[in-house]
């Protein structure tokens, strides 16, 4: 794996929910990096750097080398906890870039005063998310979700119905590596089984499936002239 510079690395704060696909996002970049979690069963059969302990403790952060760290991302899954190791985080590593969870929006401010750079909320995200394909399912009937959705400005999903010609079927996320072709990731894959969201690097996508792909409005747009145009201009 490649650290993200020369001096330091990224740690990751909890390896639950969030924390896992953190990790997976980071295996698949090959970025280096080194977990902390509280539960040694998180651990079973990893291949990264990790060390088993809690996370609001000062000595378990600087096992996992947090004062040299360019990056820490606070993944755990109680608002207090997050607080906390924010806060400690940022005593022993004034220099490093802190994003972290938020699991509910009363805590955003607070997580911010610990210390943080960057505060996801969680709720607000799914909820900004839902609420915009709801409405655009008002707008032009659910039918048509196959067009461009805007989660916010300068964030768009594009769906895409994948084809036998284009590349995408039969082949592995981890093949196709949209992240490096165009700039987008894989975020959804809906087939005659259901709704995909656990998408991992192992994951095919098949002939047939339609697949999420969130990015910017550029990268979106290089999706677009890759895969939609030539499937247009074919059809003409």
């Amino acid at each position: 794996m490649k650290n993200i510079d020369e001096n330091g690395h990224i740690v990751v704060l909890g390896c639950g929910d969030v924390g896992k696909w953190v990790v997976e996002t980071l295996k698949h970049a090959g970025i280096s990096f080194t977990v902390v979690d509280i539960d040694s069963s998180n651990f079973e059969d990893a291949d990264y750097d990790h060390v088993t302990g809690n996370a609001k403790e000062e000595e378990v952060l600087m096992q996992a080398g947090v004062s040299r760290a360019s990056t820490v991302v606070v993944a755990l899954n109680d608002d207090t906890d997050v607080m906390f190791a924010t806060l400690v985080t940022r005593g022993l590593n004034p220099e490093s870039t802190i994003i972290a969870r938020a699991n509910s929006y009363k805590s955003i401010d607070k997580i911010y005063k610990a210390g943080a750079n960057y505060v996801a909320a969680l709720p607000i995200v799914a909820g900004q998310m839902l609420a915009k394909m709801t409405s655009h399912c008002l707008e032009i009937s659910c039918r048509k979700m196959d067009e461009e959705i805007t989660l916010y400005e300068g964030i768009d999903i594009e769906k895409y119905t994948v084809k036998d010609q284009d590349g995408l079927a039969d082949r592995t996320v981890e093949y196709i590596d949209l992240q490096k072709k165009v700039g987008c990731t894989i975020i959804g894959i809906k087939n005659e089984r259901g709704v995909v969201t656990d998408i991992k690097p192992s994951t095919t996508i098949m002939k047939g499936d339609i697949i999420a792909v969130l990015g910017g409005k550029e990268e979106i747009t290089k999706f677009k002239e890759r895969y939609v145009k030539r499937e247009t201009e074919k059809k003409i």
